[in-house]
């Protein structure tokens, strides 16, 4: 199945622009993420509890919150689930209050309406401290492993394409996180591990065909041969990313963190197809021309 027979669209020749354009947006994410707006981290990294609750009778978000400042919890997190009247409650962690479940069960008490309490987590803050070290270790180590795999599999390079084209998905993915304030869990740390295994799979079948053309037409300059390569596998691509797009905006309609963990991977679909056209390709032009001058 094929979108495109064969195409010639010059990807290297506005390869400048979109680099360009990239360079604006990590620009954004990294001035969001560290000088003004911050990551929403949610209780996972912060402290806090989980309750699922469902009630007997129809009750609102306002009833709720109404019935939970009379314990100080008026600041939780209140969502209605897929089920009937059943609610997720997310608390943070209180300064002295160690029983948050306790403290949500006295504060819907004052409803009047008989519920049940399905499910309850409590993440203490020191754990959740280590759980944010943890998640940030694993995306770094990820992309270091990807970089070693990538310089044995193919040459140095081609790392350095695929490296700066992982770090290019993930900040600004983190970066749009940090501007609509969406929430951080352990699952949206998956996504962002998911993104990474997807775009580097985008641009593993695109240097393996570069490599291909590199050894047929030795004598032509490496941006002809990434140009050429690159409208090969674009109607692969295109099919790739379209199925799996349509799968996470399925999900974008889901409740609870299924919601959060698709919105991070539509836009690493997005953002990853873009970055093995656009990001990867170009470096590794720029890196075998400065090797190139520099023999010399």
């Amino acid at each position: 199945m094929r979108f495109f027979k064969k195409t010639n669209i010059p990807f290297v020749k506005f390869s400048k622009t979109a680099i360009t354009g990239s360079m604006i947006l990590l620009a954004i994410s990294i001035i969001s993420v560290f000088l003004v707006r911050g990551l929403n981290y949610g209780i996972d990294f912060t402290g806090g509890s989980l309750s699922q609750v469902k009630f007997d009778n129809p009750t609102t978000t306002g009833q709720i919150r109404k019935a939970l400042s009379s314990v100080n919890l008026q600041n939780s997190v209140i969502q209605k689930t897929s089920g009937v009247n059943e609610f997720l409650i997310r608390s943070p962690q209180i300064e002295g209050v160690e029983d948050i479940p306790g403290e949500i069960r006295k504060g819907l008490e004052t409803l009047k309406n008989p519920f049940e309490v399905r499910r309850t987590e409590h993440v203490g803050p020191k754990i959740g401290k280590e759980l944010r070290g943890s998640a940030i270790w694993a995306i770094i180590w990820a992309i270091v492993v990807i970089g070693i795999y990538i310089t044995i599999r193919f040459k140095f390079q081609f790392a350095i394409g695929a490296v700066v084209a992982l770090i290019h998905d993930v900040l600004i993915t983190l970066g749009i996180f940090s501007l609509l304030q969406l929430e951080i869990s352990l699952s949206t740390i998956a996504a962002f591990l998911t993104i990474v295994g997807y775009s580097l799979n985008d641009t593993i079948v695109l240097y393996d065909r570069v490599r291909e053309n590199m050894k047929k037409r030795r004598l032509e300059k490496i941006g002809n041969i990434i140009n050429t390569s690159i409208n090969e596998v674009l109607s692969r691509t295109i099919i790739t990313s379209l199925t799996t797009f349509i799968v996470v905006l399925v999900l974008a309609f889901a409740p609870g963190e299924v919601r959060i963990f698709s919105i991070a991977m539509i836009i690493g679909v997005i953002v990853g197809t873009y970055s093995s056209m656009n990001i990867a390709g170009p470096i590794v032009i720029y890196w075998q021309q400065k090797s190139h001058a520099k023999n010399k």
